[in-house]
Formats: structure tokens, sequence, C-alpha cells
């Protein structure tokens, strides 16, 4: 799908900071709210806006920090749809959280989510690793998370003054 250079600026604007008012997104296009509410309702039909979603950094949340897992997929791809079928097998699981074709030693990446290591490896060596397709499994648990989809966690409190020597 070709976007004009407006609805490619609405798209951007939108992917940094979903919740600014459509009055401001309007001001900032040089549109008027109905010709920047139009093209939202058009992004968003067409499928290229799939959806709105917060950021939340869980540590910060007693109970609630979970475990993150980044999973390495070597699959036998079947012959006439490749890996697609295997792959949407696996984003079907409610603790999978992304599923992306990749190029390299492994053809997928999946990313799950759980409550504890061990629950990880529960739907892995039960789950993941019993499909026909799946010849071999890496997983890695992501231990502390800097920066997602281009926001930075926790910088702490740094000096953010500008160092002056005599």
């Amino acid at each position: 799908m070709k976007l004009t250079d407006k609805e490619l600026e609405v798209v951007e604007i939108l992917s940094k900071n979903a919740r600014l008012p459509l009055e401001t997104i309007a001001k900032m296009v040089s549109l008027s709210i109905e010709e920047t509410e139009q093209i939202v309702r058009k992004l968003e039909e067409e499928k290229v806006i799939v959806q709105y979603a917060a950021i939340v950094d869980w540590r910060k949340i007693d109970g609630h920090e979970g475990v993150t897992a980044m999973i390495d997929v070597k699959v036998t791809p079947k012959r006439g749809v490749g890996f697609d079928e295997v792959a949407e097998r696996i984003y079907r699981f409610p603790e999978v959280k992304s599923v992306y074709l990749m190029s390299g030693a492994y053809d997928l990446s999946v990313v799950i989510e759980g409550r504890s290591m061990s629950e990880i490896a529960k739907f892995v060596s039960e789950k993941l690793s019993t499909l026909d397709s799946v010849i071999s499994t890496t997983t890695h648990f992501i231990l502390k998370k800097y920066k997602h989809d281009g926001t930075v966690f926790e910088q702490g409190d740094q000096d953010k003054r500008i160092v002056m020597s005599p």
C-alpha cells in the first residue's frame, strides 16, 4: 500500500505516541481534525495500524514481574506452505507473544512470557518441541530490558549537566 506524505506523517506520529489527541496530530501535520480522523480511520481499516498498545515495565508491579524468553526454533518446512503452517501452530499458543521468520542458523524466533522459568521450560518441552516440524530449540531468558520498541527503561538519576573544565 502506497501512503501519501501526510498519511506517513500520521503513522510515524502514532507509532511514537498513540495517546496524542487527534487535534494535536492534526496541528502537527497541518490538516483539519476531520482530514486527520479520515486518515486514521483509513489506516485502521487497511490494517496499517494494527493495534494500539502500552509499554509496561512489569518489574515495578509486585507479583507481576514474570519471565520473558526468546526461543530459536529450527523447523522442517512443509511442501507448499513453507514455514507458514508451523509458525501459525506456534503463534496460536496463548503464551506466545511474537513469532518471526529469521535468516541464519534458526528458522523461527519465538518470544513467550510466563510466570516462571519452569513454566517456560514446560512450554518448550511439552508443547513446542513436540510439534512434528520442530527439529530443535534454543531458549534464551531475558534478564533485563534496557530498551523495548524505542522506549528506554530506567535510565536512573544520571547527572545530565554539561561538564565544564577551566
